[in-house]
């Protein structure tokens, strides 16, 4: 049985990693292996030898002596442990996702355009990857990576320019989303999983991760794509703007760095103090939207709730990305069925055995990450590490996880992203910007081996 379900794991790992060739979104083949794993783990639990205790960290005494009854309440209670789980990481995300949009639904973003006004390459270039370091660390690199290449799609007309900033926005996004909680998935899933506290992660990463994007910058600066002035796109006034857009950007990029405050505080789960936030949020949205209604906006006309239709909680709500919310929900509770069977306890134990060093396992986990999700790859490190909250080796998998996806433009949430919106060639990035990242990688992970010695 357990050959089955590693299996089935890599043909859902493969069909995940392979969904442009395939034609399938990935959230499919995740939420179909989950529920196949589960399955194949309730059928075949009277004649498994390990079980794996998460709250514990360690295998259980004596399972296989247990009675079938026995064994089944323990499967429902592990059921339910992983599924707490990860629901915290899944409200902390739609919370956050709810607040960018709302500050979408006011264009918000658009302030950043008016901070932008030179026409060299050199400098754009860096307020660009100033931009994306910055504003990934506090709403996602996903979402740090849209509003930037929207941005530059305003600013740049030429085609060949756009690609090359957007190659080095994405290198910046996942480098500046490795510092922080809740800069990117896989660092909120070490916060929330109590792998890695707030400070700890700011101050071992911040470091690492500005070198793994000035070195690519730096080197970017001097390549002739990046030399001279770009051409200016004539100023079109065709998108609704909003007088509250600076202030709905300022209060909802404010409230969302409030949340790992509201976690030091309280010490109770990000979720909660991310609803928090949603609804301090939510009312500024609410009273300022019945201002702009009342002032500006008319009735469109569609549907009878002409409130809801306008109300802009209601609007981000459906705006959300459930897609991903879905792909991240069956990955993690895949990956929890191959951890509730001692599998990665066990593949850790022999991982060990065969590169002793443990730095250069992680090195790999980062190029892996290029090739396919750092989501369940940093999941399955949870599961096979055992090591106490801020031992530097969580510190080391958040900036290789959330870095060496740069590598590939398919290797990060922010490339797809870029490769959609700019219609990136694979190979064109590869050729291009891959060695930019790989360098940045490199560069920032010396840096962090070395500096964790003091």
């Amino acid at each position: 049985m357990e050959t089955l379900i590693i299996v089935i794991f890599i043909l859902g790992y493969l069909a995940i990693t392979l969904e442009h060739n395939l034609k399938l979104d990935k959230l499919i083949p995740a939420l179909a292996m989950m529920a196949v794993l589960w399955a194949l783990v309730a059928f075949g639990i009277d004649g498994f030898a390990n079980w794996f205790d998460s709250g514990a960290h360690a295998l259980v005494e004596g399972f296989s002596s247990f009675a079938s009854e026995d064994k089944h309440h323990l499967l429902e209670e592990t059921l339910l442990h992983h599924l707490g789980k990860t629901a915290e990481i899944l409200f902390f995300l739609l919370g956050a996702m709810t607040i960018v949009e709302i500050i979408d639904y006011f264009n918000g973003f658009a302030t950043f355009k008016n901070y932008i006004k030179t026409k060299n390459k050199k400098k754009l270039l860096w307020i660009f990857a100033a931009l994306a370091f910055i504003l990934s660390a506090i709403i996602d690199n996903l979402t740090a990576t849209i509003v930037l290449i929207t941005i530059l799609q305003k600013i740049i007309n030429d085609k060949t320019t756009r690609l090359w900033f957007a190659g080095l926005i994405v290198i910046a996004a996942n480098a500046g989303g490795a510092w922080s909680p809740i800069g990117d998935v896989t660092t909120t899933m070490l916060w929330i999983g109590k792998k890695v506290t707030t400070l700890k992660l700011i101050e071992y990463l911040i470091i690492p991760s500005l070198l793994c994007v000035i070195v690519p910058v730096v080197i970017a600066s001097f390549l002739k794509p990046f030399q001279g002035n770009i051409d200016v796109i004539e100023e079109e006034e065709t998108e609704t703007t909003s007088k509250y857009g600076p202030i709905m950007l300022y209060l909802g990029l404010s409230a969302i760095i409030f949340v790992p405050i509201f976690k030091t505080v309280t010490h109770l789960p990000p979720y909660v103090g991310m609803m928090l936030s949603l609804s301090v949020v939510g009312i500024f949205a609410e009273i300022y939207s019945r201002s702009q209604f009342n002032i500006s906006r008319p009735i469109d006309g569609e549907g009878d709730d002409s409130h809801g239709f306008h109300s802009p909680v209601h609007k981000s709500l459906s705006r959300i990305e459930m897609p991903s919310v879905l792909f991240f929900f069956g990955i993690l509770m895949a990956v929890a069925a191959l951890e509730s069977l001692g599998m990665l306890f066990l593949g850790a134990e022999s991982l060990k055995v065969i590169i002793p060093n443990t730095d250069i396992v992680i090195m790999l986990l980062g190029v892996g990450s290029a090739v396919v999700d750092n989501v369940p790859l940093v999941a399955a490190s949870m599961g096979m590490f055992q090591q106490p909250v801020d031992d530097h080796i969580w510190h080391f998998i958040a900036y290789s996880a959330g870095t060496g996806g740069s590598m590939l433009i398919i290797g990060s949430a922010a490339g797809v992203v870029a490769m959609g919106m700019e219609k990136i060639n694979f190979f064109w990035y590869f050729k291009n910007i891959a060695w930019l990242a790989a360098i940045g990688f490199v560069v920032g992970a010396i840096a962090f081996m070395f500096l964790r010695q003091f």
